[in-house]
C-alpha cells in the first residue's frame, strides 16, 4: 500500500504569464510513450507480480521504492501543467467568449475536456494508454526495459526543456532529469548485480551531463543525483545492497534514503468560473462549512 502525504516533491516558480502551447509540449512527459505515467505503471505492475520477492528481495525492493517515486513525478508534472495553464483565460459573461484564446492552442483538450488542468495524454492530446507498459516475469527483462524507459524519459525531457524558457517546466525538468538519472544508474547497478554486465559504462545517454542545465545543476550541487529513497519509513531498505559504492558518473559515494523528501506545499489553484469550476459559490462554500460543522457537532 501506498501512504500519500500532501507535498509535492519541489517547489514550483509562481508563473508569470501563462504558457498553454509549452503546458503542451509537458504533456508529453505526463502521458507519452516515455512519460510518467508510463514508468509508474511500468514498475507498478512489475511489483504486483514481481516472482521470489523473497529469494530477490533487493530487486524487489528497488522496483518498489523507484515505484512510489513515480506516483510523485506524475503528480508533479501534473502541477507543473496546471501552473502553466493557469490564467490563460478569464472569469466574463459567456457571450463574450472568455475562453476564446482556447481556440487557437495546441491542445484544445485542455479547454474543453478539463477545466485546464492536466489529463493523462501526451502532447498530441493522445490519451495513455496500458499499452505501454511492460512486464515480462523475467527479471533481466524487466530491468533492461527499465533501464531503457528511464533512457528514453531522460531525452524527451531534454528536448522539452529545449522547447521551452518557462521556469516552471525547466524548474520541473531540472529536478526529474537528476531523479530520473539516479532511477537509469540503479537499474544499471542492479543490472550488474544479476548479470557482471557494467551497464553504466554507456552513461549518460544521451551523452550530455545534467551539469549542462541550469536548472539540474542545482539539483545535483544538492546531492539529489546520490540518493536513493525508499519512499517507506520501514521497507525497501534492501536497496542498499543495489545502490552502494560511489556514482558511476561523478564518483560520490551514494547513499540510501529511508522515508521520502521533505516536498514542498501542493499549489492552491484559484476558481476559474469561465469553466464553470468549481461551481460552488462563497454563499454555497458557506453554507457547506455550516452543514459540516452541524454534523461534527461543532
Amino acid at each position: 500500500m501506498i501512504e500519500r502525504f500532501n507535498r509535492i516533491a519541489i517547489e514550483l516558480p509562481k508563473r508569470d504569464d501563462p504558457d498553454p502551447n509549452a503546458a503542451a509540449a509537458v504533456q508529453e512527459l505526463l502521458g507519452g510513450r516515455f512519460g510518467e505515467m508510463s514508468t509508474l505503471n511500468n514498475y507498478m505492475f512489475q511489483s504486483f507480480g514481481f516472482r521470489q520477492q523473497k529469494k530477490l528481495k533487493p530487486f524487489y525492493d528497488l522496483i518498489c521504492s523507484i515505484s512510489g517515486e513515480e506516483f510523485g513525478h506524475v503528480e508533479l508534472v501534473s502541477h507543473a501543467i496546471n501552473s502553466m495553464l493557469e490564467g490563460a483565460t478569464y472569469a466574463e459573461d459567456p457571450d463574450q467568449t472568455p475562453m476564446r484564446d482556447g481556440v487557437d492552442k495546441r491542445i484544445s483538450y485542455h479547454f474543453i475536456d478539463t477545466d485546464q488542468m492536466a489529463k493523462p495524454f501526451d502532447s498530441m492530446g493522445a490519451p495513455w494508454t496500458g499499452d505501454y507498459t511492460f512486464k515480462s516475469g523475467n527479471l533481466v527483462e524487466d530491468l533492461l526495459h527499465n533501464y531503457f524507459l528511464e533512457i528514453g524519459a531522460r531525452t524527451h525531457k531534454m528536448r522539452v526543456y529545449e522547447m521551452t524558457s518557462s521556469p516552471i517546466a525547466r524548474e520541473m525538468i531540472g529536478y526529474l532529469l537528476v531523479r530520473g538519472g539516479v532511477h537509469i544508474k540503479a537499474y544499471a547497478k542492479a543490472l550488474y548485480a544479476l548479470t557482471g554486465t557494467d551497464m553504466t559504462k554507456m552513461l549518460p545517454v544521451p551523452n550530455l551531463s545534467n551539469r549542462q542545465f541550469d536548472y539540474a545543476r542545482k539539483w545535483e550541487d544538492a546531492g539529489e543525483g546520490t540518493k536513493l529513497y525508499t519512499f517507506s519509513q520501514k521497507d525497501y531498505g534492501e536497496i542498499r545492497q543495489i545502490w552502494k559504492g560511489d556514482d558511476p558518473e561523478t564518483g560520490m559515494p551514494l547513499e540510501v534514503i529511508q522515508g521520502a523528501p521533505e516536498g514542498a506545499p501542493v499549489p492552491d489553484y484559484p476558481p476559474a468560473p469561465e469553466t464553470f469550476a468549481p461551481g460552488i459559490s462563497r454563499e454555497d462554500f458557506e453554507e457547506i462549512s455550516k452543514r459540516l460543522q452541524r454534523q461534527a457537532g461543532l
